[in-house]
C-alpha cells in the first residue's frame, strides 16, 4: 500500500510541477489549510468579536472544524476535523506536553491563558505535522515572539466579570523592552461558582479557579543571535466536572524553555531556532465533595516531559525549505487507590498507567516550491522513531494477564506525508491537498488499566499489540471575491484504516462499581470522516457588515455503526458594526438535531437550538493610554440546551451578562 501512495504523491508533484512555468518568486503565504487565530493583540473588532478576557477554548472554537468537548466550566477537550485529541498533535511553541489525567480532564490548551499567547495554529490533518504525528491535525499555541525595539516600559491591567456563574477575572502584566535586552511578566486569575443553564437550573460542580503565571525575558548576543528564556506556571484548584463522577483538587503544571534564535536575511538559511525544554504536570482527581458514591477514590497523575527541537528556514531560487529535527522523552504515571465505606475493609490500589515512558525522535521537511507568482506548490514528510517501556514491573505483569506475550518495549516507525497546490488570482483562490499519516495508539490506548469511561458507562483496557492508525485524507478550499462580497467552501475527506476504539469484550468483569462491561481498544478495519463548510462574507458600507456558516459532517466506521461526537449541520450568521471607536455585533449560531448519532458508543439523540449573542465594544484613550471595553449579553434568549459535544448531556450556560476592561498604560 505505501508504494502506491509514495508513487501517487510523487506523481502530483511531478505533474504539477511540469505543467507550469518556472520563473518566480517564492509566495510565503504557502498553505490556506493553516488557520491562525489572532489572540495577544486584542484588537476591538477582531471575528467573531471574543471577549477580549475569553478563555482559549472559546477562541479555539473560532475555527469552523475545530469543537471543544466540554465535561464541565474549565478544561474543554479540543476536537479538530471530528477527532479527538489523541489523534491531534497538540503543543505549546513547538513543545510536546502530556496531560496527567486518564480521564482527559487537563488536555494541553487548560495549562496556558490568553494573557501570555500572542496566537494559535491551527493545521489540518497532515499539515499540522511540524511539531508531531497526528491524523486530525496540529494545534500549536504560540507565545509572543521575542523583541528588542527599545519602546520602554509598559503595562496593562485586565478586569472582567460575568453574571452566570459570578464569575471574576484579573490580570496584571507588565513588560520592558530596551534594544539588548526585554523582560515580560503577566499574571491571571480566574474564579467561577456553580454557572445555571437555560431556566436558572443550577449546574453543580462547575465551579473552578485557576491562575497562571508567564515569565518570559531575552537577550540579543548579536544582531542575528538571541536568547530566550521561559517559564509558565499554572495551578487550577477546585474544579467541578458535573458530567463525570469526580472532581479535581489539583491541576499544576510548570512549563520552562530556553531557545536560540539566528536569523539572517542576506543567507540561504533565514533562520534557525533550537529549543530545550521540561514541563511537569501533577493531576489529582478526588470524589470528597461528592454526597454518595458507592466507593470513595483518590486518582493522581504525573506527566514529565524533556525535549527538544531544531528547526531552519532556507529559500534557494523558488524554493522555501523548513527543516524541523525534533525529540522528547515523557514519562506518564497514573494510579488509583480505593477507599470501601466499610473501614474494616482494606483500601484497593492499582496503577492505571503504569509509569509509561516514551521516547520519540523524528524528522520534517517540507519544501514550497513557487511555479508562478500566482501559483505554488508544496510537499512535506515526517518521519519518526517512536518507542514505549512499561517501567512498573507490577503495571507490566497487570497487562500480561490480558497479553501472555507482552514484553516491557514497543518500538514503533512512524511516517507521514503530503503535497498541496495552491492558486491565487484577484478575484479567487483555491488550495487542493492529499495526506497520508500515522500515529501510535496514546499511553491510555495502548497501556490503560480499568479506565471508567462514563460516556459510555464501561471500563476501558489498554491494547499495546495494536497497529499504526493510518489516515488517507484529501481536501479542497475556494474563495471567490466580488466587489464587497465573498463566498468560499472547505470541505476534507479521511479514510482512516486500523481506526482505534473500543470493542466489549464480555469475558472481562468491570472493576468500577456500576460500570456496564469492559472494553479493549482495538482497531476497526476502516473509519470515513468527512466534512464540508460554505462560508460567506458582505460588506454592505464602510460601517456594516455581514457573514455567515453552514457545515455538514458524517462519520462511519466498517462496522456499519456512526461514529461518536460527529457534528451534526451547524450554522452561524453575524451582522456587525464597526467604527474606529466603536462595534458591534449580533450572532445567531447553532446546530440541527443529531440525527446520526452513535448509541452504539453510548451516544444519544441531541435536540437542535439556536442562541443568539449582542457583543459591544468601546476603545478610550486617556493621555497616552489606551482602555478598552468589552460587553455583551450571551444567550440572549436564555435556552436551556447541549449540543452533541456536551459530555453526557450536560447543559450549557443559560443568559449571561458580562463586562471585560483592559487599561494599557505606555
Amino acid at each position: 500500500m505505501i508504494k502506491y501512495i509514495l508513487f501517487g504523491f510523487g506523481f502530483l508533484f511531478t505533474a504539477l510541477t511540469f505543467a507550469q512555468e518556472l520563473e518566480a518568486t517564492v509566495d510565503k503565504d504557502t498553505t490556506q489549510l493553516e488557520e491562525v487565530i489572532l489572540i495577544g493583540e486584542r484588537k476591538l473588532s477582531n471575528y467573531r468579536q471574543e471577549k477580549t478576557l475569553s478563555s482559549i477554548d472559546d477562541y479555539l472554537e473560532k475555527s469552523n472544524k475545530v469543537t471543544m468537548i466540554k465535561r464541565g466550566n474549565y478544561a474543554w477537550e479540543p476536537s479538530l476535523n471530528n477527532m479527538d485529541s489523541q489523534r491531534l498533535s497538540v503543543t505549546i511553541d513547538g513543545m510536546q506536553i502530556f496531560g496527567a489525567c486518564t480521564d482527559k480532564m487537563d488536555p494541553i490548551t487548560s495549562y496556558v491563558d490568553v494573557s501570555n499567547l500572542e496566537k494559535v495554529s491551527i493545521g489540518s490533518g497532515q499539515e499540522g505535522t511540524e511539531n508531531g504525528h497526528c491524523v486530525g491535525g496540529g494545534i500549536d499555541l504560540k507565545r509572543p515572539k521575542s523583541k528588542f525595539n527599545g519602546s520602554g516600559f509598559k503595562s496593562g491591567i485586565d478586569l472582567g466579570y460575568e453574571t452566570n456563574g459570578n464569575y471574576k477575572t484579573a490580570g496584571l502584566n507588565a513588560e520592558y523592552v530596551g534594544n539588548k535586552f526585554y523582560i515580560n511578566g503577566d499574571g491571571i486569575f480566574r474564579k467561577s461558582d456553580n454557572y445555571d443553564a437555560g431556566g436558572n437550573e443550577e449546574v453543580l460542580y462547575s465551579q473552578f479557579q485557576k491562575y497562571n503565571i508567564s515569565l518570559k525575558g531575552g537577550y540579543k548576543l548579536t544582531e542575528k543571535h538571541t536568547l530566550d528564556a521561559d517559564v509558565i506556571y499554572d495551578k487550577a484548584t477546585d474544579v467541578g466536572y458535573p458530567a463525570l463522577p469526580m472532581d479535581v483538587s489539583l491541576a499544576e503544571a510548570l512549563i520552562t524553555s530556553l531557545t536560540h534564535t539566528y536569523k539572517n536575511d542576506s543567507t540561504r538559511i533565514k533562520s534557525w531556532e533550537s529549543k530545550l525544554y521540561f514541563n511537569t504536570i501533577t493531576h489529582i482527581m478526588d470524589d470528597s465533595k461528592r454526597p454518595d458514591v458507592p466507593i470513595r477514590m483518590d486518582m493522581p497523575g504525573w506527566s514529565d516531559t524533556y525535549g527538544f527541537y531544531t528547526k531552519a528556514t532556507l529559500t534557494e531560487s523558488k524554493h522555501n525549505l523548513l527543516i524541523n529535527l525534533n525529540g522528547f522523552y515523557n514519562r506518564s504515571l497514573a494510579e488509583m487507590t480505593m477507599y470501601p465505606n466499610n473501614p474494616n475493609q482494606p483500601a484497593m490500589f492499582m496503577y492505571t498507567w503504569p509509569d509509561i515512558r516514551t521516547l520519540y525522535t523524528g524528522v520534517y521537511i517540507k519544501d514550497a516550491f513557487a511555479l508562478t507568482d500566482e501559483k505554488t506548490i508544496s510537499a512535506s514528510a515526517r518521519l519518526g522513531y517512536h518507542n514505549n517501556i512499561i517501567a512498573e514491573e507490577s503495571g507490566l505483569e497487570s497487562l500480561q494477564i490480558f497479553y501472555p506475550d507482552l514484553t516491557d518495549s514497543k518500538s514503533r516507525m512512524l511516517m507521514s506525508l503530503s503535497a498541496e497546490y495552491k492558486v491565487k488570482k484577484d478575484n479567487y483562490d483555491a488550495t487542493f491537498g492529499l495526506g497520508y499519516g500515522e500515529r501510535a495508539p496514546s499511553v491510555s490506548e495502548g497501556y490503560g488499566f480499568f479506565l471508567f469511561n462514563s460516556f459510555d458507562n464501561y471500563d476501558y483496557i489498554g491494547n499495546p499489540t495494536m497497529k499504526n492508525e493510518k489516515s488517507l485524507e484529501a481536501n479542497i478550499a475556494a474563495n471567490y471575491y466580488i466587489n464587497n462580497f465573498k463566498i468560499g467552501f472547505e470541505t476534507s475527506y479521511f479514510y482512516l484504516t486500523d481506526y482505534i476504539i473500543g470493542e466489549l469484550d464480555e469475558s472481562i468483569s468491570p472493576m468500577t462499581i456500576g460500570a456496564d462491561g469492559v472494553k479493549v481498544y482495538s482497531s476497526l478495519r476502516h473509519a470515513n470522516i468527512f466534512d464540508f463548510y460554505v462560508n460567506s462574507s458582505y460588506k454592505i458600507s464602510d460601517a456594516f457588515s455581514v457573514n455567515g456558516t453552514v457545515g455538514y459532517n458524517y462519520g462511519k466506521g466498517s462496522n456499519k455503526e456512526n461514529l461518536p461526537f460527529i457534528k451534526p449541520f451547524s450554522y452561524l450568521a453575524e451582522v456587525n458594526y464597526t467604527r474606529d471607536l466603536f462595534n458591534a455585533a449580533l450572532q445567531i449560531n447553532g446546530n440541527g438535531n443529531q440525527s446520526n448519532y452513535s448509541s452504539f458508543y453510548g451516544e444519544n439523540e441531541t435536540a437542535s437550538y439556536a442562541v443568539l449573542n449582542l457583543n459591544l465594544g468601546n476603545v478610550f484613550y486617556i493621555k497616552n493610554n489606551k482602555m478598552v471595553f468589552k460587553y455583551g449579553i450571551e444567550n440572549i434568549l436564555d435556552t436551556n440546551y447541549s449540543t452533541y459535544a456536551d459530555w453526557n448531556n450536560i447543559p450549557r450556560q443559560g443568559r449571561n451578562f458580562y463586562m471585560n476592561v483592559s487599561y494599557i498604560l505606555f
